[in-house]
């Protein structure tokens, strides 16, 4: 248990929530690996002219997942990756293989990072922290076209 001295927290503040904007960004993968969609929500929250609400991403696909993680030292993706693997790996045995073998890990892997994320927007930014990015993760071997929903739900100026 923490003392009530180590933890701070700022003044409430409260909006009017009116304006739900959304968009659909696509976007083509090259196949395994991390999409940094940090500067394409930072740029819809800029375009949507939000002050103080939530951005939240939607991915409409089964084999690929959306996580916020670390942008600073690529080897943390890397590391990532092959953790993923490690958990679904291919040629296991799955029964579901229609579209080959990496076909069921893929959607084990959407399952555990997840097909959705919810991001404050305080004072017309993203809240990340100095270190996060927001990314699409494809778990399929070939390159896909996914789709991302963007919605903005909050006050705008």
């Amino acid at each position: 248990m923490t003392s009530g001295k180590s933890v701070t927290r700022s003044a409430p503040s409260s909006v009017q929530a009116a304006t739900v904007t959304s968009s659909l960004l696509t976007v083509q993968t090259p196949g395994h690996g991390f999409t940094d969609l940090t500067s394409e929500a930072a740029k819809f929250i800029a375009e949507a002219h939000a002050r103080e609400g939530a951005l939240t991403l939607f991915i409409r696909h089964t084999s690929a997942s959306l996580t916020i993680q670390e942008n600073a030292d690529p080897s943390v993706l890397a590391d990532l990756s092959t953790a993923l693997s490690r958990l679904a790996p291919e040629n296991a045995g799955w029964m579901h293989d229609t579209e080959g073998p990496d076909d069921m890990p893929a959607h084990i892997k959407t399952m555990l990072t997840g097909a959705s994320l919810q991001v404050p927007v305080l004072n017309g930014k993203l809240a990340l922290g100095t270190w996060q990015a927001i990314y699409l993760i494809e778990h399929r071997s070939r390159p896909h076209r996914r789709e991302v929903v963007l919605q903005f739900v909050g006050a705008t100026s």
